[in-house]
């Protein structure tokens, strides 16, 4: 079976497996009993009903028409398949809707209407308002696209959207803006060249004189050869706006000396021979899919300097619509937006473009794994999964609809907003904003062992722009300023990060001298010391912490957990400084949940329960939380003798007598401790209200294997671990972190644990 044979099977399976298509209706309320069907329906749904007759705009309030778009086609011209109809076109538009949901998580209907005359489309279109809050057009023919959406947005009062003409346009707007920037070039001065008479194509034109692109420097051809004057085959109002006088009749011909090339047409329009006679390092962009205009090989034969996008995800720069469409609706749909107008087209461009021109993120390092993502020719605009996209482009779009007037519900406080934007790519974010406030505000030193990870660079660019902090590396210049320069980062040995150099630093004597002098009575010669201050980077970090050269050691990201303990233990292990255990916030679609102790003890005695649990206490409340915490076993309430009960049991009782100002209770099972009905019918008088947030075990194989289960099978992400009762000097992470579970644990080593009581 050949290749082709076999994607082809495979797109199939994956359409029609396990259930067909790729959309579902989800309820977003329980219907659990009568009195939810009373509420969801009749009688109570009433209510809802004329408060909405009373103020059409709480719509918004009581039903999810504010999150709500629909994708509305009649097939007539689907990308790469031309008009197949409605019906065929249903996949399409079932795939956009779930490019909404993914990026953006807005609510979706595909709507493929079979109607060809655009003024009934129109109609049909125009009479769907009630029930959503934007149109998104897709694929529909030109000129009747343009048609269809003039009708629409002169009588409807929500966004309506070509996707195919104003999202292709942002997107080149986008690359064309760094396009200019890498060649240092200026719009006003650029000579462009397109082929493409479609609706993308003079959506992009129009978008280029938007951004300053002269229209008398504007050549447009198609399959017929160039616009001009007096044209009268295959010609619209549309294109004539384009039209040249001038003798000139082909692509060839008006070629010469041109910037930028403009391709949304077809496979080998452009010949090298055509590059060759562009300006010097012209600009590309061969759209055309699956084939461009040209192959990039092919435009770099002739002009090894030429800057080159195309619509395909296997060359570099891929003009893709999803970079743009899914953001723009989130911003528009979140500030009750009326239309989408030119301000906001043109802050979705300046967001995507100035994101591209700034450090490339860890998540989208890690999605691109193998590519360079480093601002330049190669790379001018960002990756589709690039998280930050949703906070920058979203809110900057929201920001223009409230300029220019046209949002109905105005957001009072952007920054707050962009927060929240971005608490939905990074489930980590906002419940780590307290402590990345209170680390804004205590600069720590943190010292990063494993200094030449590229985890560990990414979580130090974000250190630099997201604290006040300095990092410090531990590992060898040359390896380091090598992986910060394939990574794109904006590090600065000896400027903006610190480094330590083990094979040539000139504190080595010290380090040794000092490793020495806290182990020489535990079996550490002098020789051994300097072994380890030269290969040992965990031992090494600890040893500038207890220097007080920096104030957090951060090591783990390989290794076993237990080995680097030993060496924190030793180093810093006094002072009644001790490790108490570790502690994992897990955060689940419903909020988080505290897992301890999940690595220092592996059968912890009843008084060391007891330290778990304050420690837990203590550090859960770092993240605004009220602890609640449960003791699980597999004992009940006293109902089994044997096995873990009996130690938790005497933690208890200790705690009972401390009088301690945080909720605790147990021994009991999980499910117990999660679910306040049952355990009120198996112990009406326990003292704790609600759902347990903190689980603590008395071993630690279940303590890390429900972290483990939550983690992989239960979509939970994971902060920390966090390694109670060193005094926040030294934390342990394990080898699977991501650079963004770094930078979250570094906030966390970044605040002292006393600036939370």
């Amino acid at each position: 079976m050949s290749d082709t044979t076999n994607a082809r099977q495979a797109a199939l399976d994956y359409h029609a497996l396990p259930r067909p298509g790729k959309l579902e209706v989800r309820a977003t309320k329980p219907l659990a009993n009568g009195r939810d069907l009373a509420r969801a329906y009749s009688p109570g749904v009433a209510e809802a009903c004329l408060e909405i007759k009373e103020d059409p705009a709480n719509a918004a309030l009581y039903t999810s028409r504010g999150n709500l778009v629909a994708v509305v086609t009649n097939g007539t011209a689907v990308l790469g398949l031309g008009n197949i109809g409605a019906l065929a076109s249903k996949p399409v538009m079932e795939g956009k809707a779930v490019l909404f949901k993914k990026f953006a998580s807005i609510d979706c209907f595909d709507i493929e209407v079979d109607q060809a005359d655009p003024e009934k489309l129109a109609d049909i279109v125009c009479a769907l308002e009630p029930s959503f809050g934007a149109i998104n057009l897709e694929d529909i023919k030109a000129p009747d696209c343009f048609t269809v959406e003039r009708i629409c947005r002169e009588r409807m009062n929500i966004p309506v959207f070509h996707d195919d003409q104003h999202g292709t346009a942002i997107v080149v707007g986008a690359a064309a803006t760094n396009a200019l920037f890498v060649a240092k070039k200026k719009f006003e001065d650029i000579k462009v060249v397109s082929t493409g008479g479609g609706a993308a194509g003079i959506a992009c034109l129009n978008m280029l004189l938007k951004l300053g692109v002269k229209r008398e420097n504007v050549w447009l051809c198609d399959i017929q050869g160039l616009v001009y004057e007096g044209r009268t085959e295959d010609m619209n109002p549309i294109k004539s706006e384009y039209a040249q006088k001038t003798d000139l009749r082909t692509l060839d011909d008006v070629i010469s000396d041109a910037d930028l090339f403009l391709g949304l047409s077809g496979p080998g329009v452009l010949s090298p021979e055509m590059v060759a006679k562009m300006a010097d390092a012209p600009i590309i962009f061969a759209l055309a899919n699956p084939t461009p205009e040209i192959m990039p090989e092919l435009a770099r034969s002739v002009a090894p300097r030429a800057i080159i996008a195309t619509g395909r995800s296997d060359f570099p720069n891929q003009v893709n619509n999803v970079l743009c469409f899914p953001f723009i609706f989130r911003g528009a749909l979140d500030v009750g937006a009326t239309t989408i107008n030119d301000e906001m087209q043109l802050a979705c461009i300046e967001g995507i473009a100035a994101l591209a021109r700034a450090t490339t993120s860890a998540e989208a390092a890690a999605a691109y794994q193998g590519e360079e993502l480093t601002f330049g020719p190669e790379y001018l605009i960002p990756k589709p999964f690039d998280p930050r996209l949703i906070g920058v482009v979203s809110s900057a779009v929201a920001q223009a609809a409230m300029e220019t007037g046209v949002a109905t519900r105005p957001i009072e406080d952007l920054d707050a907003y962009r927060q929240k934007l971005d608490s939905t790519v990074f489930k980590s974010a906002l419940l780590m904003r307290p402590v990345f406030q209170a680390a804004r505000v205590s600069p720590r030193r943190i010292v990063f062992a494993e200094g030449e990870d590229e985890r560990v660079l990414r979580a130090a660019q974000a250190i630099i722009e997201e604290t006040i902090e300095m990092p410090i590396l531990i590992g060898r210049p040359e390896v380091i300023e090598k992986r910060i320069e394939n990574a794109g980062l904006n590090l600065r040995l000896g400027q903006n990060v610190d480094l330590v150099n083990p094979e040539n630093d000139p504190r080595y004597r010290d380090y040794w001298e000092t490793y020495h002098d806290l182990l020489c009575r535990r079996g550490v010669s002098p020789d051994i010391a300097r072994a380890i201050m030269r290969t040992n980077t965990t031992a090494i970090g600890a040893v500038m912490v207890h220097r007080q050269e920096a104030d957090s050691l951060i090591c783990g990201t390989f290794g076993e957990f237990r080995w680097h303990l030993n060496y924190v233990e030793q180093v810093l292990g006094r002072d009644g400084l001790k490790p108490h255990g570790a502690l994992s916030m897990v955060i689940l679609e419903d909020g988080p949940l505290f897992i301890a102790d999940t690595h220092v003890h592996l059968h912890p005695t009843p008084e060391q329960i007891v330290e778990i649990a304050e420690g837990a206490a203590r550090h859960v409340r770092r993240f605004g939380i009220e602890p609640k915490i449960a003791f699980c076993s597999q004992s009940q309430f006293g109902n089994q003798g044997d096995g873990t009960g009996g130690r938790l049991r005497g933690a208890i009782r200790m705690l009972d007598e401390m009088k301690v100002d945080f909720c605790y209770e147990g021994e009991m099972n999980i499910d117990t401790a999660l679910d306040p009905e049952l355990r009120a019918r198996l112990l009406p008088s326990n003292r704790m209200d609600g759902a347990a947030n903190v689980l603590i075990f008395a071993h630690a194989d279940a303590a890390s294997g429900v972290r483990n289960i939550l983690k992989m099978k239960g979509g939970g992400l994971e902060v920390g671990p966090i390694l109670m009762g060193m005094g926040n000097r030294a934390h342990i992470v394990s080898p699977s972190i991501t650079a963004r579970g770094l930078l979250n644990v570094s906030a966390i080593a970044g605040t002292p644990v006393a600036h939370y009581g």
